[in-house]
Order: C-alpha cells, then structure tokens, then sequence
C-alpha cells in the first residue's frame, strides 16, 4: 500500500528556519545565504522522509511564510502598493507579510487570520479590479526540481483555487466569480508544468470544502474544477480536504475527473458515512487521512486498523495524516526530561512518519506486522492519568448560578464609571511589554541555576518599575506590569497549575517566525499556589494609576495547549476555568480594579460548520469564560482581548462573555469589524486595536488620529478604548515605546477636537 503525509512541518528541526529569516531581516545575512539555509531545511525534511518509508513526499509545502501567500504570489496575486516599493521578489513578499517602512516607502502588511481551527495564522491575499491572474512564479517548480535531483517521490503541493478564493479578502467591489477563468488558466498551466516535469501526483489543498458551501459557492467550485481538468494533463491530481468532513459537496467532488481524494477520517468522521452510504468510485485513490496530524498522542493502531477496514471500499487506498504535520513538533526524540510514562506515549512530525509506515506494515499482513501490533496494543494499556478527585466533585456541584454576575452589565458600566472617573476615550496596552535580549537570559540563567531566585526577582522588579514609569510618563490611563516573567502566555499558565507537562523543544510555527511551544494536557488540572499575584502587586504599589492584573483565559489555555484525550474538552476547560477563578479572587482581593482574561483563541476550535457551533463548542466555552469571573464584585472591571480570527459571525457568543471592556485586533482588518459590531448591537465597552504590532512599522499620530476618529463615529464614544492589537512581546523597545507615546498623544488631540478640555465625562 501506498503511504504519504499532507504536509510537514517547515521551520527545521531546531528553528533553523526561523532564526535564518530574522537574520535577513536585520541585514545579518545575504538573500544567497538565506536561500542556502532553506534549502539545507528542505532537504533534511524530504530525506527524513525517505528515510521512513514514505511513499509520496509531499513538495511545495515549504514556505518562508505562509502557503497561501506563496499560491498568491506564484499566481500574480500581489497588491500593487507593494510592487510600487520596486523591492525583489523576496523582499516584496516580506512587505506582505510584516509591512514596510523605509527609504523605500511605508505600505501596511495584509491582514493575518486564524487557519481554520487551528493556532497558525495565515496572511491574507487579496484582489482588487485591478489584480491579474495569471502564473508568473517559479518557486513550485524550482522545488520539484530540486527534490527530483536527489531521487525524491514527489507529489508537489499547492493551495487550491476554491480555498484561495473563500480565504481571501475582495476590495473595489471586486467579487470573487470576476477570476473563475483567470484562476482555471492559471491552474491549467500549473498541472502542466508539473507534467513536463514528470511529477506523477498533484496535491490540490482544498480545506475549505469542509466550510458551510452554499449554492453559489458550490457553482464556483464546480465551474473551476470542471475547467481546470479540462484536457487534465497525465500528472495525476489529487483533491486534498482537511480539518472536517465535505457532505455539503462529496456528490460534486466524486463526479469529477480526480484521480484521487483526500478525506480526513479523523476529523471528519462524517466522511466515513459518506463512504458508506454514497460509495467511492472504483476508478479513484483515496487518499484516507487517518492518523490524526493535530496531536501529540501515539495511534491506537487497533483501532485504526479496525477503521480502515470498516471503509469497505473497492478502490484504492493511499495511508495519509488527516492534515499537515505543521500543526505538530519534529521530534519527541528530543524531549529527554518529560516523565517516561509520559514520552512513550508522544508522537510528533518524526515519530508520525514511522506511525504511518507501522500501520501499512499492519494493514498489508508484512511480516513483522503482528510485532508492531502488538507492542503498540501493549502500549495503550499502560495510560494512567493523574486524577483530582477534589476537582472532579468541584465540576459535579456546579449550577447555573456560579456562571452569572451580579449585577447586570449596564448597572456594572455606570458604577465603574464612577469608581474610575477615566477620561473619554482611555488608553491602555493589552499585557506584554518587549522580551527584550536581556529579559530572555535573566530567565535562561535563572532556569539553570545561575542566579537565585531573589537576584531573578530583582530583575524582573526593577523592569517592572521602569516600565510603569515610562507608561506614566507618555500619559497611559491604565497600566500593565510588562510581564516580565512570562516566557509565553499559555505556557507561563500551564508551569503554574498541576496537570500540565513540558517539553524542552515542542516548538510549532504559529505564523512567519514565531513559534510557540505548547504545554500538554496529562492529568486533572488545579490551582496549587497565586500566579500573578505578587508581579501585579508590586507594579500596582508603584503608582496612582489603575494596573491591570493579566491573565490567559480557560479556553485559550486548552485550545493552545495538547490536550489529553481520554475526558472531553469540556470537562478540561472547566477544570482551567476553576484553578482561574481562584486566580481572579485573589487578585480582586489585593485591590486590583481591572483584571484582563485574554481569549485569543476561543473562536479556533470552533466547528467548522456553524449547524456544530454552539451544540459542541460555544454552549461549554462561553460559560467557561463566565465562570472565571461570575463572583467578582461590580466594581471590578473585567476586560478580554481577541486578535487574528473572524469574530464577526460569533458576535454575539462573544458579548455573551460578560466582560465588561473586549479589546480586538482590528487595523490589519481595516475596522471591517466595528460594523459587525454596530449591526450587532454590540454592549460590551470595546477596544478595537489602533496599532498592528505584528508589523515593524510606527504608526503616526496622524495616522492614529485617522483611525480613532473612524472610531468615535461608529461607536459610542462612551464605550470605546484606545490600545494597540495585542501585546508588545515581539517588538523591540524602540517600535514599542514610539507607537505607544503616538496612540496617547492621538487620543489626547482627538479628546481636544471634540471638546473635552478636562477629558472627564
């Protein structure tokens, strides 16, 4: 039987990828040197491959970036204020991404969006009236090229043409069905080109099927593909869906000229029924995705076994990951200090290339497939999680009432109004201050030993205090204490509750350079001892001015960590939801007025489907949230913060988290979202960003000034922040400290225009 993988991960083994790219970036290395190194990474992962057993290596799933920017630029698909900067191929491609703002012009990145239900973030194409569809790019067939001169299977890779369409954003009044041709021409000269090139297997990623698909949706779909298989070359093509199962278009997928289709069994199961009830055609591949790309966990491989042989199919079957392995580490080889009862039991990119060999071995009767059988089956029988039985019976008395506050949101609003007395319009930042090169090896040394705790203490004191100043010197109404301590802010969490284990190199991309390392999930989780207490504190005892606690909210927390999968999500979020709340308590106890609970992922694991969203997500997630604060006093002001997700169509699951202030991300967006919001009716005091800190470039004041004055005339000026889009982490101090000192004095001229003098309401 034939074995393949979607996708693999892209940054190296160790991060070479990311480390390299920020080099460039700062003029360390040439574009040659940058170009080697990528080079060097793609061979090590197709030869790792090979070296597994792999039968079809997938090519074309390597990006600097992003894939779905790379299938943008290899169609033409490029903005023309980024071709007016007259910067080379590759440095116009990074203006996409991050912006640009020097000699050669100042231009905004594109927008940035969660990838389906996942934590990695994809940059937004975009077209215009004016945008040309048409192949132009070579990097595709420059990578097939190369894996060909070192013997490499290939089965090249590419975003589909319905996908590029459903995920990108439409400016001018352009629409999508304005480049059904274009995109059929250019699609038709990308098979082929592979053809000359004698790659026997296309992958079309199509992950969008999976989405709701209306009937017009369904007429773009059928219209590209009818005419992109016309006079289909002999590369074979395979149509490749992920994250969900594709009811709302199987009769459609199965009736066209594919050679082969990919269905993911793991989370769509709902595919499985098609199969049974509607067939497979006989004269097709399917390419069966069963080993689950998303977590972290060995396969069970007499389950998996038992439903592959349940397809009961005539056809022929290709062994696949339910998705990319982008979405996972590259080795638990080298993860040398977790538990042993927990490392058996892990599986990341490297170990899941031998998974998927190991269950041909067992499904084909090879010889030895009976041993790996059984050794795996032993294996499962050995799973033993810790249990908090005081957790549990606290899950099991729960009412309706621990999940409401008193009194009302309108009624809390007022009396906050008075306790604060912040002027119009008032700024904050939404938690981290810059992880600056000193801040890491303060925390480097005193993970080693090298420092004791009180030297580390004193560190991370004497940043707090010099960060409070400069927030008061600039003029911020509500202050943060810099975060300091925190390494990530999932991870930060996960150290401090029982539950939770670690790896020393999990790292998975979370968009262009910026990796996150998630906790995992092992056993019953809770609250052993305060978490941010003391940092708060100290940075509260420094000023006059309200300082924000911070935390990471429940969901957030599991939907960015690897969960454990023998008790439902529900469950293990309640479980966050409680060891929070004592978190939150505690805080409100220490005279803290303002505390922040951050949700940046609760829209990431919501179903794809939206008939699933609230039966199997939201009606557990949004209680959760309300269960962390639902005992604070009114006079407590409970904030959230989102960022880089289509929150428009969960808006009002989204008020229904009782905050009383929620900060979004929204410049990159072009305040597409405050209209969401107005035709909603949204209640909730709302700070929508007014400075994309994903992106090197410093607003200006004018600039901000625009931006806030789009604000007060959409929204109650009564109900609106003013803060940048996230948290200031990954930007240096200079970018950090300049853009922030801009937002305030914007805010203090547009206070003056509209005539506040004293800015009190």
């Amino acid at each position: 039987m034939t074995t393949t993988i979607i996708g693999f991960p892209r940054i190296g083994h160790h991060r070479e990828l990311k480390f390299a790219t920020e080099h460039y970036w700062k003029k360390q290395i040439s574009q040659d040197e940058l170009f080697t190194i990528a080079k060097n990474i793609r061979q090590a992962h197709w030869q790792a491959q090979v070296d597994a057993g792999i039968d079809l290596i997938p090519v074309g799933d390597f990006s600097f970036f992003d894939s779905l920017l790379d299938t943008a630029n290899l169609l033409n698909i490029v903005p023309e204020r980024y071709r007016q900067l007259n910067l080379s191929p590759l440095d116009e491609y990074f203006a996409q991404t991050r912006g640009r703002q020097d000699e050669s012009g100042s231009v905004k990145a594109l927008s940035m969006k969660k990838w389906f239900n996942t934590n990695y973030h994809y940059i937004v194409p975009e077209f215009s009236k004016t945008t040309q569809v048409k192949l132009v790019g070579t990097q595709l067939f420059d990578q097939v090229a190369e894996a060909q001169e070192l013997k490499v299977p290939v089965k090249a890779v590419i975003t589909g043409p319905y996908t590029l369409l459903k995920l990108s954003r439409f400016i001018d009044e352009a629409t999508p069905k304005e480049f059904v041709t274009d995109l059929i021409s250019a699609y038709q000269s990308v098979l082929t080109k592979l053809a000359e090139q004698h790659v026997q297997w296309v992958q079309i990623d199509e992950p969008a099927l999976c989405l709701d698909v209306t009937v017009s949706d369904k007429q773009i779909f059928d219209q590209l593909y009818d005419g992109i298989l016309t006079n289909k070359p002999e590369t074979k093509v395979n149509l490749q869906t992920y994250f969900g199962d594709i009811r709302d278009i199987y009769n459609d997928v199965i009736s066209k000229d594919f050679d082969g289709i990919g269905l993911d069994l793991v989370e769509g199961p709902y595919n499985r029924e098609l199969l049974a009830k509607t067939g497979f055609p006989a004269d097709k591949t399917l390419f069966a995705g069963i080993l689950n790309g998303k977590n972290i966990w060995r396969n069970h491989y007499a389950n998996t076994i038992a439903e592959l042989e349940g397809l009961n199919i005539d056809s022929n079957i290709v062994l696949s990951t339910s998705c990319s392995l982008l979405h996972v580490p590259y080795s638990a080889e080298d993860e040398t200090k977790l538990p042993s009862d927990v490392q058996q039991h892990l599986a990341f990119a490297i170990q899941k290339l031998g998974e998927i060999t190991d269950l041909d071995k067992i499904y084909s009767h090879q010889a030895d497939g009976n041993t790996i059988l059984n050794k795996n089956t032993e294996l499962f029988s050995s799973v033993k999680h810790p249990v908090n039985e005081t957790v549990r019976t606290q899950i099991a008395s729960l009412t309706h009432d621990d999940y409401i506050r008193l009194p009302v949101r309108n009624e809390r609003e007022q009396i906050q109004k008075d306790e604060f007395k912040l002027p119009i319009l008032p700024t904050t930042t939404i938690g981290s201050f810059p992880q600056t090169k000193d801040v890491r090896q303060n925390r480097s040394k005193f993970r080693k030993g090298e420092i004791s705790r009180e030297e580390y203490d004193q560190f991370n004191n004497d940043k707090i205090k010099r960060i409070i100043k400069f927030q008061e010197d600039i003029g911020l109404d509500v202050l943060v204490h810099g975060e300091y301590e925190r390494n990530d802010m999932v991870e930060y969490f996960g150290e401090k509750l029982a539950g939770f284990v670690f790896t020393q190199n999990g790292w998975v991309q979370s968009y262009g350079t910026r990796g996150v390392k998630p906790p995992i999930i092992w056993g019953d989780i809770s609250r052993t001892a305060p978490i941010t207490v003391k940092d708060t504190v100290f940075a509260n005892n420094l000023t006059n001015k309200l300082v924000k606690g911070m935390l990471t909210g429940p969901v957030t927390i599991f939907n960015w960590s690897f969960p454990r999968e023998d008790i439902s999500p529900k469950e293990s979020v309640t479980q966050i939801a409680l060891a929070l709340q004592e978190e939150v308590l505690d805080l409100e106890k220490h005279d803290i007025k303002i505390i922040q609970i951050d949700e940046p992922a609760l829209r990431e694991n919501l179903p794809l489907r939206k008939s699933n969203w609230f039966s199997d997500y939201l009606d557990w997630a949004v209680p959760a949230f309300r269960l962390v604060h639902s005992k604070v006093a009114a006079t407590t002001q409970i904030h959230t913060h989102m960022c880089y997700s289509e929150f428009g169509d969960i808006i009002e699951a989204i008020d229904a988290l009782d905050a009383d202030v929620i900060s979004f991300e929204a410049s990159r967006a072009d305040f597409t979202l405050i209209d969401q919001l107005v035709d909603a009716n949204f209640q909730t005091e709302v700070g929508p960003g007014v400075y994309d800190i994903h992106s090197p470039r410093i607003p200006s004041v004018q600039e901000i000034t625009d931006l806030i004055n789009q604000l007060i005339t959409k929204l109650p000026l009564e109900k609106i922040w003013i803060n940048p889009d996230c948290g200031l982490k990954t930007r240096s101090e200079t970018e950090s400290f300049e853009s922030l000192k801009n937002i305030v004095d914007a805010t203090k001229k547009v206070r003056s225009e509209i005539h506040e003098p004293n800015g009190v309401i």
